[in-house]
């Protein structure tokens, strides 16, 4: 017991955190956390919208329902994004 917490103690202070690598690390786990709600609630709403009566498969019209309302709002996902983006860059620049 006593020469675990002795490594485990002088593993933590030899070793140094890069800083850089943790924020890309962050940075690719809220990328993740994003694609993971848009595609979540991209299924909710268009799922709901086209969808009457749900069983074992789709047929034509809903199948072209699920294509175009997931068109729909990736389309609308981007705008959202490039405005939001291109306003954040505005205002970085005014600081």
């Amino acid at each position: 017991m006593e020469g675990s917490f002795g490594s485990d103690f002088g593993g933590s202070g030899s070793g140094k955190l890069d800083p850089g690598l943790i924020m890309e690390q962050v940075k690719v786990q809220i990328a993740v956390a994003n694609a993971q709600e848009l595609l979540q609630r991209m299924t909710d709403k268009c799922f709901r919208k086209c969808i009457g009566k749900p069983g074992g498969s789709l047929d034509n019209s809903e199948q072209k329902c699920i294509a175009m309302c997931m068109d729909r709002y990736m389309d609308a996902w981007n705008t959202v994004s490039r405005a939001y983006n291109s306003r954040l860059q505005r205002e970085r620049a005014n600081m």
